[in-house]
This record gives C-alpha cells, sequence and structure tokens, in this order.
C-alpha cells in the first residue's frame, strides 16, 4: 500500500464492490431453491413426504453440479484468469436460473439446478482470489471482510423476494439481476500477480487440480481446509432447509417457514461475516477467529436441539445465532486461498467451498438414513457433533496466514 493511502479507499476499488454485488447475487441464487422448495414442488404435483425426498433429491443435484463446477472454474480461473472465471460462471449460472422459473417437471428442474449449481460454483473462490491479490496484506482482511457481508445478505432478499412474488418470477428476478452484474463486471480489471505469472519467461503449471494429490503434505493441507467449513453447510443444507420437518419433531409451537429461517439464518451470517473479518484483522489471526466461531456454532447448536416444545420466535432467535456462528465463511475461504501459491490459488480457492457444499450430498444422504434410524432430532445432532469434531481436527493443523505474502509459486 502506498503511503498516504488509507485502507479504506484501497478496498473500495471496483473489483471488492463488483465482488461484493457478485457475491450477493450468488448467493441470492444459491439458496432460493431453499426458499421456495415447497411451493415449487406442490406447484409441480408432489406432497407430502415426497416434498421433503424429492427436496433433497434436487438440493443434492444443485450441489453435485456446485462440485462438479468448482473443479471447472477453479482450473479455468488458474489457466485463463480470474476475471474470465467470473464473467462464465455468472453467464452461466445467470440463464440457469432464469431457466428454472419455466420448468414443469421434477426432471427439468433436477437438470436446470444441477447446471445453476455448476455455474455458481466460481463465483465466491474467484472473487476471493482477485480480492485478496489485487489488495495489500494489509487489507486484504477488510476486502474479503465486504465480499461476505454484503454477499450474504443475498439470501435475506431471496427470503423477501420469495414471500412477495410467486417462486417462478422469484427465479427470473435472480437471473437478471447476474445479467445486469455482467455489464458491471466489464470494469473489473485481471489480478497483477496473475498476469505477472502469465506472462513470466518461464513456464509455470498453472491450475493443475491433481497436483493437489501428488503430495502429501500438500494434500492433507488442502483436506484440512475443506474440512474446516463443513459446519456451515451443515447447519444451511440440514437445520436451516429441513426446519419446517425439525421444528414439528421439536414440538415448536407455531410454524416454522424456511423462506423466514433462511433470512434469520443469512441476517446471521451478515453480521457474523463482518464481525469474523473485522476482529481477524484487528487480532491478526485467521486461526484464533475460525477457532471461536465454530465453538460459537457448537453452542447454537446445543440450542437448536434443546429448545424443544419453545415458540417459533424462539426457534427463529436460535437460527439467527447459528447463522452468526457459521459466519466465519468468508475468512474460511481467504484462509483456503492463502495457504497455496499464485499457480493454483483460484483452483483451491473455488474448489475448497464446493467440496463444502458438495458435502452436504452425504450429509443429507445420512440425515435421510439416521432419522428413519433413531430420528429427526437425533439424527442431525449426531452429524452435527460429528462435522464440529471434524472441523476443530482440521483447523489445529493449518498454519496462521494472516499477514502472509501471496506473491509465489507453489512448486508442482
Amino acid at each position: 500500500m502506498k503511503p498516504g493511502d488509507s485502507v479504506l479507499r484501497e478496498i473500495l476499488k471496483p473489483a471488492v464492490i463488483v465482488g461484493a454485488l457478485g457475491y450477493f447475487v450468488d448467493v441470492y441464487d444459491l439458496i432460493l431453491f431453499t426458499i421456495v422448495r415447497g411451493a415449487s414442488l406442490k406447484d409441480l404435483g408432489f406432497s407430502g413426504d415426497q416434498i421433503l425426498e424429492r427436496g433433497i433429491f434436487l438440493f443434492n443435484c444443485q450441489m453435485t453440479g456446485m462440485l462438479l463446477g468448482g473443479i471447472a472454474f477453479g482450473i479455468l480461473g488458474d489457466r485463463l484468469g480470474r476475471v474470465v472465471l467470473l464473467f462464465g460462471s455468472i453467464l452461466l449460472y445467470s440463464v440457469a436460473n432464469i431457466a428454472n422459473g419455466f420448468v414443469h417437471s421434477a426432471e427439468s428442474y433436477a437438470v436446470w439446478r444441477f447446471i445453476a449449481g455448476f455455474g455458481l460454483a466460481g463465483e465466491l473462490g474467484g472473487g476471493i482470489t482477485l480480492v485478496s491479490e489485487i489488495l495489500s496484506k494489509e487489507a486484504r482482511g477488510y476486502g474479503t471482510m465486504i465480499v461476505a457481508t454484503v454477499g450474504v445478505f443475498g439470501a435475506v432478499v431471496g427470503g423477501l423476494v420469495a414471500g412477495l412474488v410467486h417462486w417462478r418470477t422469484a427465479y427470473f428476478i435472480g437471473g437478471g439481476l447476474g445479467l445486469v452484474l455482467l455489464v458491471l463486471r466489464m470494469s473489473v480489471a485481471e489480478s497483477g500477480m496473475f498476469k505477472q505469472l502469465r506472462t513470466g519467461s518461464t513456464q509455470v503449471a498453472r491450475g493443475n487440480f491433481l497436483s493437489l494429490f501428488t503430495n502429501w503434505k500438500r494434500f492433507a493441507k488442502y483436506i484440512r481446509c475443506i474440512l474446516i467449513g463443513v459446519p456451515l453447510w451443515f447447519v444451511i443444507g440440514i437445520l436451516v432447509t429441513f426446519s419446517p420437518e425439525i421444528s414439528k419433531a421439536l414440538q415448536i409451537q407455531g410454524v416454522i417457514d424456511a423462506a423466514h429461517a433462511v433470512a434469520f439464518a443469512y441476517t446471521g451470517i451478515t453480521f457474523g461475516g463482518f464481525a469474523s473479518g473485522f476482529f481477524s484483522q484487528q487480532l491478526r489471526s485467521r486461526k484464533k477467529i475460525v477457532f471461536a466461531f465454530i465453538l460459537f456454532t457448537l453452542a447454537a447448536m446445543a440450542a437448536y436441539f434443546f429448545c424443544a416444545g419453545f415458540s417459533a420466535a424462539t426457534f427463529y432467535l436460535v437460527i439467527l445465532f447459528l447463522g452468526f456462528g457459521v459466519g466465519y465463511w468468508a475468512v474460511f475461504v481467504t484462509i483456503a486461498a492463502e495457504q497455496f501459491g499464485t499457480n493454483i490459488r483460484a483452483t483451491v480457492a473455488t474448489t475448497v467451498p464446493n467440496f463444502v457444499r458438495g458435502a452436504v450430498v452425504p450429509l443429507t444422504l445420512a440425515f435421510n438414513f439416521l432419522k428413519l434410524k433413531i430420528g429427526i432430532v437425533s439424527g442431525a445432532a449426531l452429524i452435527g457433533a460429528a462435522c464440529i469434531l471434524v472441523a476443530l481436527w482440521a483447523l489445529r493443523g493449518l498454519d496462521e496466514t494472516h499477514g502472509k505474502d501471496l506473491d509465489y509459486i507453489e512448486p508442482v
């Protein structure tokens, strides 16, 4: 950072602002199915337990798409550039979400949820990579904080929009916002680190996804980066997505609506994202903040499962606290980006959050199995406890990356 430049001036660069808006649209579109799941499946002719079972299947289609899209867009970002990654991602998921508004069968719904998930996979990792590389090490934590805080509010807006318009219209709005954002993206410049790498005289392997599995130390670091994020999507993918069904088993006094649950959760995530980013800068530590937020999430999970018979208002308040606890999402992705060199940074930053999202597939399958064996509440609690323990173990083995110089090449 040049002498005299303020941190505020640096973090208000177009890449940060557009990155935040991009993540806003990404989260709106990503969470929209959770919000309109019941209404859309009822319109397609499903009822009763079919809505839960078919909802899990469609949700898994979306998450499988994100898993594969994360790999594809991560490689694209390291080979062709961060900006190309972001353009391709937003174009694909915008078109796919518009198409979701036209579906009239479960089969076409599944196909377009998969394609939408594939497109959504590139947005967060590409944006965090670009912001991390264009900002100084003193300011990049604040930059990713802005991306997270503005971005996750997209779910809150999605919940409000879905409550006001038909579910098909909600999909059209999401796709339209993405296409508008595509125009704004034209003002964003490529990362200087990437341009220097691409034009360098020495040929360096870029976007080599398999290199993450050919070295044990690199592989272990990569897996740990993934595992520290698993509690986030356990909370969103199970405790929030299926809160209407779980609340009935807990005999909550009143009706729990998925749209309201998502709005409360993401309001918490918005504040949690700001707090985790701000305090990671103030304490000069990513690991300490993630550790504190995982413990907070554990406490909020305990409250969630022990509020049987409480009012709907209390249950929504607990969901708000759950959201705050998992608000370390952007710090978690920043940790992953800072762990690896420029030549595979986009690959890592894009695949890590999408493997976490993809982990929802085995988590929901396990949830579906356990709810039949030991009950819906006990099954969810058992999976949640396992996610917390795994995340704490993974975090313990990662290096602190706050203030780390990112201008280096990963030997592959």
